[in-house]
């Protein structure tokens, strides 16, 4: 979703057409995860950071905070 803000400025019929709410949804975001929570439901799946000021090389951080291939095809099952 390129502008959450464009999206939530849509109409409800067009917002649910696009992301029903029995479509199961996995949110990816290499930031806060909150935002994402309203796109994919209580029952859909966000992997996102949920802590602030941790400090190691990127790669590193990646893999804390579960932004591997690995944890994204496990997210995706678990909602399938």
């Amino acid at each position: 979703m390129p502008s959450t803000t464009v999206f939530d400025r849509q109409s409800q019929a067009y917002r649910d057409s696009v992301l029903p709410l029995d479509l199961p949804g996995v949110a990816v975001e290499a930031g806060s995860a909150d935002l994402w929570r309203k796109y994919v439901g209580r029952t859909g799946e966000v992997i996102g950071m949920t802590t602030f000021g941790e400090s190691a090389p990127a790669g590193e951080l990646f893999k804390h905070f579960g932004f591997t291939a690995a944890h994204v095809v496990e997210a995706v099952n678990s909602v399938i």
